[in-house]
């Protein structure tokens, strides 16, 4: 290159002496001096771009060269034009630079000059740049709905995005986010693309501040507006959102009925009333996922254009669960509507997708008994079809049906036993989704004793026999606790048909394993001929084989479930339901139905304290919404309608635990969680039960009251006793409470109650992505992530974490880098401090004791169960015989899923491999192979353990060895489910 000064480069060996100044106009229309060197440094710029794309080394001599012979020819080319007296333009000047590098050969050069050409041509547009005639220099046109295009008013979408980032401005920067979003679009760009585009360049920047999700999310809902609420109104009110709702809401609600969407009986509330009581400000209060899930799955639709917003949604909810409540359904809709647009207490999804509406089926789940008869096996997975179509999760007791062998006496044949059966029932569920939202689920249990158990322990297996598999069906085994006896002595256990032992299926605790106890001794004398003795361990071991391997059978307790069940002296709890929480009596008459809801535990942590008063007032209106359900419901089959106005269970759970305990400052590895799980469990539970006394003193009791647990004075903190005694033994579990229960007791006897059953914690994965907390009992699954649902993929992030190391100044892209490599742990970061490490274990850090004892402290408040997943990071055949003889010694009726590390992970390819590795060292060592035996001193060196609880003696058990368990030949990987799996339905 020349070292003449600028302006002044001698590039086209034209004679200087011959040369005139020559002039340009640039784009505004300004005319100044042609600089040739400008042209050189455009082109040295394309070159360069290039090969940096390309990975290569910087320009060559030979790259040099050539930038210097485009330059050349350009300048020549262009002068030639201004000797014959051409007005030189900026356009004309960059069209020659395009030719000259495709004549030279340098199509991939051209091909990224013209890219550079049209995102600078975009800029310009973007920023409104103007010629001196005061006209845009160019323009961006947005394709409307109806096709008809017009220029892209830039100075809009600043406006939006600056209003998104009200109050947040400390935090978000609209300009940035402007600049970002702008350059995106084209020309001709949809106008739900310009608003896509401001959405997304706020979702990719939640995980470096997470105060972006609520600009993601507020972004969203100016969608929704534009979607729901008329274009004149929009125009009449401007920015006035909350007015154009309230003006809009009669009309909604018209509409609604009109098309079919709302039922007609939501036209007899007081809608001025109602519409005055919105609160559309509480639309700030949703997270972008949360919005994104309520959009997607929530919002009724007609023809696929929504006709409610969130507040209109929440409103129709809560009408619709106020329908039959007379002369105060006003009344009543606004208080349940203040219940759930404060995001205190949540409904189960069925509710919040069908309340209002032609079809209110507001249950949660189903469960029923499948009776040895080819006819009602039929009719069950017929009835299973109608209920899942409208929403319900369903829980099939399969252990009537007889065995491979026994005899069919019609036919004079033998029976292929219960696994045929179970493969029609899995295609129904695959066959008949969830009202077209989600697919259907379904859960088959089974027991212990069932002849054909081996076989359906191996159900979801990827290998073997097709028609043997049912891979979309969830399982579980139905255990007694004699097995677990058996077990834990080393005996051996039996394997018998119904058909031949009849009662079994009926009896538990005492009763039951003398009754097995007789059956055996009439086997070994010959008396019944269809039966397999086999080694209990053996057994036992093949379960937490298939556990792992392919997440399932789930193991839960049939004892316990029965024992200390309020409805006893009503029937037999023969299974739980596609979650674990549910346990509900069953029978060829009766299927039974919950209906759920969720109190937010963190929305009732006010001022570091848990706020007994607040809980005591939610549930009080909580219970009542549950309550009102079964009588609103629409039942899909008679044997669901019977047993729910029969018996009236409902189930209130709680969400958002994990979410508690950082508000409090506690770790979920101590025996401060342990305490906390055990009193907030207490308050909901004493809460709920004088709710639903008050309930009967008001609507009178449920219609097979007398002769309940209730009736005789015992509630759940009596039945550990009766279930210690049955047992006979072996139940270690803290008996303390806080509350002055007499009061309680004082409301039963005086009043009754008005529900069988009050309280399950279910799953809540979806009403908690809602509401925007952790879902259910759940520890962190890991602090940084990207969670998969049918919403989409979001990045997860605690921003309670963040907010801790902001305030130590340690927040910084450094350290967000750290949480990428180390899959969002904490553990290996060394400028954390230790006590921030400790209240932010994840779920795989903290030692499943610690998860089993918490929920050992709530199941004793609980009249029913708990969804409670299990997390092993570096399982072994020892850990997993521990851990769930663990939780059935500290009385849990059910355990759910066995957790596995989900591959999916946070995306790493921003970081810096060179400086830290591909793989962080914890990593390494616990990456799935075909064995799962572990190093557990290598292991125990590797994650700081907390201190764990000391549990009681266990019983004398079998020793399950580190080499017990393994996936077997061709298991690449364990299959346990992963939290973040979207097509997990049981997880939604």
């Amino acid at each position: 290159m020349s070292d003449a000064p600028k302006g002044q480069m001698n590039l086209t060996g034209i004679d200087p002496l011959q040369e005139r100044e020559f002039t340009i106009r640039k784009r505004s229309g300004r005319v100044e001096t042609f600089n040739e060197e400008r042209i050189f440094l455009a082109v040295e710029a394309a070159f360069k771009a290039e090969r940096e794309v390309a990975g290569a080394n910087p320009l060559t001599e030979a790259d040099h060269l050539a930038v210097r012979q485009v330059t050349d020819r350009v300048v020549e080319q262009a002068l030639a034009f201004a000797v014959q007296g051409e007005q030189l333009e900026i356009e004309r000047i960059q069209d020659l630079v395009e030719l000259q590098l495709m004549k030279g050969g340098h199509l991939g050069i051209a091909r990224r000059y013209i890219i550079y050409r049209e995102e600078r041509r975009l800029a310009r547009a973007l920023r409104g740049d103007k010629d001196l005639s005061g006209q845009p220099q160019a323009s961006v046109m947005v394709t409307r709905s109806n096709g008809q295009q017009e220029p892209l008013d830039t100075q809009r979408v600043r406006r939006e995005l600056m209003q998104a980032c009200r109050g947040l401005e400390d935090r978000c920067s609209w300009r940035e986010m402007a600049d970002e979003a702008l350059v995106t679009l084209y020309d001709g760009v949809r106008t739900s693309e310009v608003a896509q585009s401001m959405v997304m360049t706020a979702k990719s920047r939640i995980e470096r501040e997470p105060a972006y999700t609520y600009v993601a999310a507020r972004l969203l809902l100016n969608k929704v507006y534009r979607e729901v609420l008329p274009a004149e109104s929009l125009r009449e009110y401007g920015v006035d959102i909350a007015a154009i709702h309230t003006a809009h809401f009669a009309d909604y609600v018209k509409h609604g009925v009109e098309v079919g969407r709302l039922h007609a009986d939501l036209l007899g509330f007081d809608l001025p009333r109602i519409a005055a009581a919105l609160r559309i400000e509480r639309d700030e209060k949703f997270t972008y996922m949360g919005i994104q899930t309520v959009y997607d799955r929530y919002l009724l639709h007609d023809h696929g254009r929504r006709i409610e917003s969130p507040q209109y949604f929440w409103m129709r909810v809560s009408m619709g669960l106020a329908m039959r409540e007379g002369d105060r359904k006003d009344e009543r809709a606004i208080e349940f509507y203040e219940v759930l647009s404060s995001f205190l207490l949540t409904s189960s999804t069925p509710t919040l997708f069908n309340a209002g509406t032609l079809h209110p089926q507001l249950s949660s789940c189903y469960l029923s008994t499948v009776m040895d008869d080819l006819d009602h096996i039929f009719k069950v997975v017929a009835d299973d079809a109608k209920l899942s179509k409208w929403a319900g999760g369903l829980g099939n007791d399969w252990s009537n049906i007889r065995a491979t062998g026994s005899v069919i006496k019609g036919t004079n044949g033998t029976s292929q036993g219960v696994i045929p059966f179970l493969k029609v029932a899995n295609d129904t569920a695959v066959a008949v989704n969830q009202g077209g939202k989600r697919k259907g689920a379904m859960c088959a249990y089974l027991e212990t004793w069932h002849l054909d158990v081996e076989d359906f322990l191996e159900l979801r297996k990827n290998t073997g026999d097709e028609r043997r598999r049912t891979h979309d069906m969830n399982t579980a085994n139905w255990i007694p606790d004699l097995f677990m006896k058996r077990v834990a002595s080393g005996g051996t256990w039996t394997l018998f048909s119904p058909s031949d032992v009849k009662d079994l299926h009926d009896l538990y605790g005492a009763a039951f394993e003398a009754r097995y106890t007789e059956y055996e001794g009439r086997a070994d004398r010959g008396e019944i001929k269809l039966f397999k003795r086999i080694d209990a361990m053996q057994l036992w071991r093949k379960m937490l084989t298939m556990l792992f391997e392919t997440g399932h059978p789930w193991i839960t307790f049939k004892d316990p479930s029965n024992v200390r069940s309020p409805q006893d002296h009503a029937g037999v709890v023969h299974s739980s339901n596609l979650c674990t929480e549910i346990l509900l009596n069953t029978s060829e008459a009766e299927t039974a139905v919950c209906n759920l809801a969720s109190v937010n535990l963190p929305n009732h942590i006010v001022d570091g304290r848990f706020d007994e008063e607040l809980v005591a007032k939610t549930i009080k209106t909580g219970m009542r919404m549950l309550d009102n359900v079964i009588d609103i419901n629409y039942y899909p089959t008679p044997e669901a309608k019977a047993s729910n106005l029969k018996h009236r269970p409902v189930g209130l759970g709680l969400m958002g635990f994990q979410d508690a305990l950082y508000k409090l400052r506690i770790s979920y590895a101590s025996q401060a969680a342990v305490e906390f799980a055990d009193k907030s469990m207490e308050v909901i539970s004493y809460y709920a039960i004088l709710a639903s006394s008050e309930l009967a003193a008001e609507r009178g009791t449920y219609e097979s009251y007398k002769g309940s647990k209730w009736d005789r004075g015992l509630l759940p903190i009596d039945t550990i006793d009766l279930l210690e005694r049955e047992r006979g033994g072996e139940v270690d579990v803290d008996r303390s409470s806080t509350m002055d229960w007499a009061v309680v007791r004082e409301s039963l006897k005086k009043h009754g109650m008005r529900n069988s059953n009050t309280m399950a914690i279910a799953p809540t994965a979806t009403i908690s992505n809602i509401t925007g907390v952790s879902q259910s009992i759940e520890p962190t699954y890991k602090n940084l992530y990207a969670k998969s649902n049918l919403s989409g993929e979001f990045t997860t992030v605690n921003t309670y974490l963040i907010e801790d190391l902001r305030a130590l100044g340690i927040w910084d892209s450094e350290m967000l880098d750290d949480l990428k490599y180390f899959d969002g742990s904490l553990l290996e970061i060394e400028r954390v401090p230790d006590a921030i490490k400790e209240v932010y274990r994840t779920s795989f850090e903290i030692d499943p004791v610690w998860i089993v004892e918490a929920a050992s402290r709530r199941q004793k408040w609980i009249d029913m169960g708990q969804s409670l997943n299990l997390y092993i990071a570096a399982p072994s055949g020892k850990k997993l015989n521990d851990m769930y003889f663990l939780s059935w010694r500290k009385g849990l009726k059910t355990t759910y899923y066995l957790r596995s590390v989900a591959a999916t992970s946070v995306e790493k390819s921003t970081l810096d491999v060179n400086r830290r590795g591909l793989q962080p060292r914890w990593m390494k060592n616990k990456s799935a192979s075909s064995n799962i035996k572990v190093d557990r001193a290598e292991e125990a060196a590797e994650v700081p353990a907390a201190t764990v609880p000391q549990a009681s003696p266990m019983p004398a058990v079998a020793k399950v060895s580190e080499d017990d368990i393994t996936a077997g030949p061709g298991v690449e990987a364990p299959k346990a489910c992963s939290l973040d799996n979207p097509d997990c339905e049981s997880c939604q």
